[in-house]
């Protein structure tokens, strides 16, 4: 995940579905501040702090650094190698055709905010995302749909170097999670630079504030008018967060529940989620406690990837 401070309840689902696997798989868990200037070179940001706050809502949430590696990208330098090494081989075609390159060039370049990415860290990202996957011979990465082409890429390009070279890398499979996609409070897609999320850290009095400015019904004018929960964000939440989302969807079609009552009782479902983790971040926020988990997850990866990379080295010749 790229280093973007506190997360919000939009990435809980992804950070359960990591926490479910470190029962299964030896996990690696980095955070990508290399491939955070991919898109935004450009700016001086405070990534220490961002980082920090990110790895919070990581260890509050259950990613458990006795289980996993909890490392910051660029502390583990074999990474860049990898990279360089892969790009010697890797043919421009391979990564001009990732359906992400020209959607975020759109997206973000001079057909939406107005960034130059014709620049070959931006290009070059997913194969700087290989490196990073088929470094720990990773046989299993957890993503969304959108990022099938990225696995795809390190597959091929896993292939390419076991056919030149001689075999080092598997072929890694995409781990596909249920992440339910969730709006915002404003029914716009939840993001911090729209000031329409609830944050993981939110106190009881932040989801609840953030819970009544939730959009409903447009058509619902008088609390017992019938409600149309297909259309009303606060019904989105329920979904996830209530364990009765039948019964409140039946009561709001038949005008036995108000909104008022209903981003009440969504509140307080949403803070008993959230009361855990709050409480397991303050453990985790006394100072130094972040930074010593950090340095220990970097430690333990370079100890599995100096073993890959003798074998790269060895295979290659150099």
């Amino acid at each position: 995940m790229r280093p973007t401070g506190s997360l919000h309840i939009g990435h809980l689902s992804v950070l359960q579905n990591w926490a479910a696997l470190q029962d299964e798989y030896e996990c690696y868990f980095s955070i990508a501040d290399w491939h955070a200037l991919t898109t935004g070179y450009e700016k001086k940001v405070d990534y220490k702090e961002l980082i920090r706050e990110m790895t919070l809502d990581w260890l509050s949430v259950g990613i458990d650094p006795q289980k996993s590696a909890i490392f910051i990208q660029s502390q583990v330098k074999e990474h860049a190698e990898l990279h360089l090494l892969f790009s010697m081989f890797t043919p421009i075609s391979w990564l001009e055709r990732v359906p992400t390159y020209k959607d975020q060039l759109q997206q973000l370049g001079l057909g939406g905010e107005g960034k130059d990415l014709h620049t070959y860290g931006f290009l070059g990202y997913p194969l700087l995302q290989a490196a990073d996957i088929l470094i720990y011979k990773a046989t299993a990465v957890p993503v969304g749909e959108d990022q099938i082409p990225h696995i795809e890429l390190s597959r091929e390009v896993a292939r390419k170097f076991n056919y030149l070279y001689e075999s080092v890398f598997p072929e890694p499979q995409a781990l596909i999670g249920k992440v339910p996609l969730l709006p915002g409070v404003d029914g716009r897609k939840m993001s911090k630079s729209y000031n329409n999320t609830v944050s993981l850290t939110a106190s009881t009095e932040e989801i609840g504030s953030k819970v009544r400015l939730m959009i409903t019904d447009p058509q619902r004018i008088r609390k017992d008018d019938p409600g149309h929960p297909e259309v009303c964000v606060v019904s989105k939440f329920h979904k996830i967060y209530s364990p009765d989302t039948q019964r409140i969807e039946e009561e709001c079609v038949a005008g036995k529940i108000g909104c008022v009552a209903c981003k009440k009782y969504l509140a307080e479902n949403i803070d008993k989620v959230l009361a855990p983790y709050r409480e397991r971040r303050k453990y985790w926020e006394v100072e130094g406690k972040v930074e010593q988990v950090l340095l220990e997850g970097a430690e333990k990866s370079r100890k599995t990837v100096a073993q890959t990379m003798n074998e790269v080295r060895e295979a290659m010749g150099i």
